[in-house]
């Protein structure tokens, strides 16, 4: 087989890689691979540290079966009737992709979307999503200071690495504020090293809903403390996962006691969303900085109405006309973070650890056997042109 890692296209632009040169030296050495490097200048990896390893640069990726990469490819770079892996962003039913699916159905390419190479019992094998909760987090505590100019951060993007970002965070001044998180996964997970780092006490549900504190704290919410049944039933996490809609939010006991909203949840479109645009109008709704990591537009944070950028990752909503304004304006505003792309901050950290997961938990489904078909299972569509048997859900979306 023979693999070529692509340039990443997309504008925004990326940084990352799936595999850096280390690894790509080590995938050739332990299997019967021939592996290949488009030429970029814009990874966080050069191409000279790829040659230094004794990796090929290849423009022309035509004569290799796999492809991969990290973003959406644009459409015109899509070679037909090859096999990709990256994010593909269209299993939602994404709007903004839908051109890009019935793209690769019409070239007849098999994408292997990274989201959704799972091991049997359903746990990811391949994600960014520590990375983007540690970014994520400090990101949000860095809108803080710039919203209530209380203290300076630099731009996670800025730091050399994860080590100094850390440091950085020796900055940082609060008062007594309360800091919500949603989630349990690899996103929160980061998040909570980046709020520990910053010493700021984890505390539970109850405590956060009844007590005063004369220091900042934060709390972990996890689904069943956000939402309940419809009916009044008892929750039961497996039914939430299959019967979303059955369930309605129950953070509004929340929204009066929280500053600053992490949200980092993975987010299933027929779940309730945390809350309505409207109740942003309550006097007793007290939000002011929101952190979307999660960034589903208009999804479960009503108020993420467009994703922002690395150069540019914030923006105001405006409580009473109910619209994006200007970053920074006004105190009573909602500051939002919605970057969609939070490990491209810390490139080299994140491609390495996402590197290492390739390498030990898909190489072997891919270049070995496959018995638990975890590839097949992730592919969205075949090299026949069609929609895959678990996606078939999708028909609708590409007509």
């Amino acid at each position: 087989m023979k693999i070529g890692i692509i340039k990443e296209g997309k504008i925004p632009v990326d940084h990352r890689v799936p595999l850096n040169p280390e690894q790509c030296k080590e995938l050739q050495n332990q299997y019967n691979v021939e592996l290949v490097v488009q030429p970029s200048d814009i990874r966080c990896y050069t191409n000279e540290e790829y040659k230094e390893a004794g990796i090929t640069l290849q423009e022309d990726l035509s004569d290799c079966e796999v492809l991969m990469g990290v973003k959406e490819v644009p459409l015109a770079e899509l070679i037909p009737n090859k096999t990709y892996f990256f994010f593909s962003h269209t299993a939602k039913q994404q709007p903004y992709n839908k051109k890009l699916l019935q793209t690769i159905l019409a070239k007849k390419i098999k994408i292997v979307d990274y989201e959704y190479l799972k091991i049997l019992g359903g746990q990811r094998v391949v994600a960014f999503g520590r990375w983007a909760g540690i970014v994520g987090a400090y990101n949000a505590l860095r809108t803080y200071g710039l919203k209530y100019k209380t203290y300076d951060l630099k731009p996670a993007h800025d730091c050399f690495d994860v080590q100094e970002l850390r440091e950085e965070l020796s900055n940082v001044k609060l008062e007594p504020i309360k800091i919500a998180l949603t989630g349990s996964g690899r996103v929160s997970q980061g998040a909570m090293e980046i709020l520990d780092k910053a010493k700021i006490r984890k505390v539970s549900v109850e405590e956060y809903l009844n007590q005063s504190f004369d220091e900042p704290i934060y709390c972990q919410l996890k689904i069943p403390d956000y939402n309940k049944h419809g009916l009044g039933e008892l929750f039961v996490r497996q039914d939430f996962y299959k019967n979303p809609s059955d369930y309605q939010s129950n953070f509004r006991k929340f929204t009066s006691q929280t500053d600053v909203l992490i949200a980092g949840a993975y987010w299933d479109p027929k779940a309730p969303v945390l809350f309505r645009k409207e109740e942003v109008k309550n006097t007793d709704f007290k939000i002011k900085v929101i952190a979307d990591i999660t960034c589903d537009i208009e999804g479960s944070i009503p108020t993420t109405v467009r994703p922002s950028t690395i150069e540019d990752p914030i923006y105001d909503y405006d409580i009473t006309q109910l619209v994006e304004v200007k970053a920074l304006t006004d105190i009573n505003n909602i500051t939002v973070m919605a970057v969609d792309n939070l490990p491209c901050e810390l490139p080299r950290d994140a491609s390495d650890s996402f590197g290492s997961q390739l390498l030990e938990n898909v190489m072997p489904n891919l270049l070995g056997d496959d018995a638990s078909e975890m590839i097949h299972r992730s592919a969205i569509t075949t090299l026949q042109g069609r929609l895959n048997e678990p996606y078939t859900y999708l028909s609708d979306y590409i007509a």
